[in-house]
C-alpha cells in the first residue's frame, strides 16, 4: 500500500508566514479546496487586515510626499492610533471593500491556479512531484494572482491614500477609469515582483511541510 502525506490544518498559515518574512522588503517596491471556503477566507482576511494594510500603504507613500504633507507615523501602532484619533474608526476601514475583494481574488488565484498548474505540469510526464514542479506551478499561480487583483489593488491604494477627494468606491473607480484602462494596471510589474516570490515561497514551504510533517494516509 502506498503512503501519502496530507497537510495539517495549520501548514498553510506557517507557509504563508514564512513567505511573508522573506518577501516583505519587496513590498516597498510596489506602491490564501473549495471555492466557497476560498472567497469566505480570503474576503474575511482582507477585511480584518484593512486597518493595518492602510497604515502600511500610507507609511510607504509618505516618502513620496512633500515634507509638509507627510503623516510621519512613528510605527504601525502609532499609525493605527492616529488614524482612529484624528480621522475616526470608520476611516480605519477605508478601502475595506476593495481589500476584501482583493484578498478573495489573491486566494483564488493562488490556490486554484497552483492546483491546475501542478496538474498540467505533472500531466506532461516530463517532471515528477518535486520542488522544481512546485516552483514552476507556484510561479504561474503568482502571475495569475497578480493579474487578477491588480485593478482592485490600484483602487484600494487610492482610497487608503485619499484625503477626502473620493466620495466612495464608485467615485474612485470612475475617476481612475478616466485615465484609461492601463491605469488599473499601474504598478503591475512591481506588484508581481512582490506577489510572485511570496506565492512561490508559500507553496514551496507548504509542500515541504506536507512532505516531512504531514498526516500519514495509507491508500
Amino acid at each position: 500500500m502506498a503512503e501519502k502525506r496530507m497537510s495539517r490544518w495549520y501548514f498553510g498559515g506557517i507557509a504563508s508566514c514564512g513567505a511573508a518574512c522573506c518577501t516583505h522588503p519587496l513590498d516597498l517596491v510596489k506602491f490564501h479546496k473549495d471555492d466557497v471556503f476560498v472567497f469566505c477566507f480570503g474576503f474575511t482576511g482582507g477585511f480584518i487586515g484593512t486597518p493595518a494594510d492602510m497604515v502600511n500603504v500610507r507609511m510607504q507613500n509618505d516618502m513620496k510626499l512633500p515634507a509638509e504633507q507627510r503623516r510621519n507615523y512613528k510605527h504601525a501602532l502609532d499609525g493605527l492610533f492616529r488614524v482612529w484619533r484624528e480621522e475616526g474608526t470608520r476611516k480605519l476601514f477605508s478601502g475595506a471593500t476593495m481589500a476584501s475583494s482583493r484578498g478573495a481574488l489573491v486566494t483564488v488565484g493562488q490556490l486554484a491556479c497552483y492546483d491546475q498548474s501542478k496538474q498540467l505540469v505533472l500531466g506532461t510526464g516530463l517532471m515528477g512531484d518535486n520542488i522544481l514542479t512546485h516552483f514552476l506551478s507556484s510561479f504561474i499561480a503568482g502571475g495569475c494572482a497578480t493579474f487578477l487583483c491588480q485593478p482592485l489593488d490600484v483602487i484600494k491604494t487610492r482610497l487608503m491614500n485619499s484625503k477626502g477627494e473620493y466620495r466612495g468606491v464608485i467615485h474612485c473607480l470612475t475617476e481612475t477609469a478616466k485615465l484609461g484602462p492601463l491605469a488599473f494596471y499601474k504598478g503591475l510589474v512591481p506588484a508581481g515582483i512582490r506577489l510572485i516570490p511570496h506565492t512561490v515561497l508559500t507553496f514551496v514551504f507548504l509542500e515541504q511541510l506536507r512532505k516531512y510533517f504531514g498526516i500519514r494516509v495509507v491508500s
